[in-house]
């Protein structure tokens, strides 16, 4: 048994934020139902397309283990069927624009009515206030919530990240949104809404930044490599590569970086494990040296401890470096690029890369469930084709006989 297996999600959503959602609690067992639109879809089955006239990889690697039904709600019967739909669904989940549902009729309050049990969640770029009825995207989200301003070197523009914290972040947290009213449905057996703001999202995800924005008032941020010749302002300032937690950290470069735009190593400077740092760089004279073998002195020489520690990864490997520091416990890690990632077969082994095949694109990788549970191990299964589930879900989920469908295809409903 899954552990979500039983949970029936009417997926509403397009894109990335709420895919992102759908697509995490369809691997947990839930049966995804993905309504779109008749003819076209979900827009990303066709956007940034690189097979012709197939669905894209945008699509196909946000949607796994999902149905799809298409559905025209503008027609009276399709109304009717995506009302039967809400009435035997656990869970409906949208990130259309503000006040979309309210116009097509189901507004939270009639959803309410057709079922007092459901879980009515929804993604939106910002909560209530001024920017409430802006439209928001990945970078947009970043930007708003203190992802850009924070990210980037203190001589450069603020900088968006390649991580999509904005709209796969925000999907994470409303997927925790939806299990937890879920949980509290056992208890009180009403349905409750799920909203999450992609600007919330991202700064939750920037909290240690606003930690630092508190600790600004008390003294400069030490840590950053601003101290001490720099100068601090009245916000949070970009820290280039310097570690968020209260350990110096950079990344250095590697034997072959002139050639290989990834032959970097992440190294912390911990201080439980600078002994076997100096040792493992051949900088064994920093142990008995005052002005270099405590914390609050090299605190302001950090550049110059990376420095010495870049002599020592020049003349080795990302991989020889990590596999020699992490032998004596010292934090580091390897940049790894998406190809490296790609070929991991450790990453294979576990799940989290996968290859799916698929019928008319053939196979591709994608990532698998990041999420592991003993109980209810993951499988990932191909993306639908457009409407592909039609006819099963009316039949199966409705109880819609032959003529019926037959009907509602006439009309234009699905």
């Amino acid at each position: 048994m899954k552990a979500l297996e039983g949970v029936r999600i009417l997926d509403m959503t397009h894109v990335q934020s709420g895919p992102t959602c759908t697509q995490l609690l369809a691997w947990f067992g839930a049966d995804v139902i993905k309504v779109e639109r008749p003819g076209t879809g979900d827009p990303t089955r066709g956007q940034l397309r690189d097979i012709p006239d197939v669905d894209s990889l945008y699509f196909t690697m946000l949607n796994h283990n999902k149905r799809s039904i298409t559905l025209n709600t503008k027609r009276d019967q399709g109304k009717e069927i995506f009302t039967r739909l809400i009435q035997c669904c656990d869970v409906l989940v949208e990130n259309f624009a503000p006040g979309a549902l309210d116009r097509m009729g189901f507004s939270w309050e009639r959803i309410q009515q057709i079922n007092p049990r459901i879980i009515s969640a929804s993604v939106k770029g910002f909560g209530p206030g001024p920017y409430e009825d802006s439209k928001v995207y990945e970078n947009v989200a970043q930007c708003a919530g203190g992802g850009a301003s924070t990210t980037g070197f203190d001589d450069g523009p603020p900088t968006v990240a390649g991580a999509q914290i904005g709209d796969s972040g925000t999907g994470l947290h409303l997927a925790l949104g939806i299990v937890t009213a879920l949980f509290q449905r056992e208890k009180t057996d009403r349905g409750q809404r799920v909203e999450c703001a992609m600007q919330d999202g991202v700064l939750n995800l920037c909290r240690v930044k606003l930690r630092d924005q508190q600790r600004l008032a008390h003294g400069p941020l030490k840590e950053y490599p601003q101290y001490p010749n720099g100068t601090f302002h009245d916000a949070t300032p970009r820290a280039g590569n310097a570690s968020g937690g209260g350990q110096p950290g950079w990344i250095v470069k590697c034997k072959g970086w002139e050639e290989d735009p990834n032959a970097y190593l992440y190294v912390i400077v911990q201080e439980a494990a600078f002994k076997s740092l100096a040792r493992a760089i051949h900088r064994e004279d920093w142990l008995e040296d005052p002005e270099w073998n405590t914390a609050s002195v090299r605190l302001p020489k950090l550049e110059q401890v990376f420095d010495e520690i870049e002599k020592w990864t020049l003349t080795k490997t990302k991989f020889e470096a990590t596999q020699i520091l992490s032998a004596v416990d010292v934090p580091c890690g390897p940049v790894l690029s998406m190809k490296e990632l790609a070929e991991d077969p450790a990453l294979r082994a576990t799940g989290t890369v996968v290859e799916v095949d698929h019928p008319t694109r053939g196979p591709y990788l994608s990532v698998g469930n990041p999420i592991k549970l003993s109980d209810s191990p993951s499988q990932v299964k191909r993306s639908p084709l457009l409407g592909e589930h039609t006819d099963e879900i009316l039949r199966d989920v409705l109880g819609m006989d032959a003529a019926a469908v037959a009907a509602a295809k006439s009309e234009g409903a699905v």
